[in-house]
């Protein structure tokens, strides 16, 4: 997990993220997520609920990765019976109008 951490910590525009364990547990954290345990449950109860909805006969997981847009953006990805969530600042630029 250090590993997968480390490649965390490297994400543009990163700010925070969470590692939840499948049962939910808040595994590791930094940033502006450090410690959020209210974002944590919230995040897991969208997975859970996206984990849901499978198409019929499919045997592939419901998502890869999700994104939740606002002022930032959250990135929620599963990988090996993890929840990763990163925290991005939102950078979504002005329509030019010519």
């Amino acid at each position: 997990t250090a590993a997968l951490t480390a490649g965390l910590e490297r994400i543009p525009d990163q700010l925070g993220y969470l590692v939840i364990s499948e049962d939910g547990v808040l595994a590791q954290s930094a940033g502006e997520l450090e410690n959020d345990e209210h974002t944590a449950g919230v995040m897991m109860q969208m997975v859970r609920t996206a984990c849901r909805f499978r198409l019929s006969g499919s045997t592939d997981a419901p998502f890869k990765r999700m994104s939740i847009l606002e002022d930032f953006v959250y990135v929620v990805t599963i990988s090996g019976q993890k929840v990763f969530v990163v925290k991005r600042q939102n950078n979504q630029h002005e329509p030019v109008n010519v």
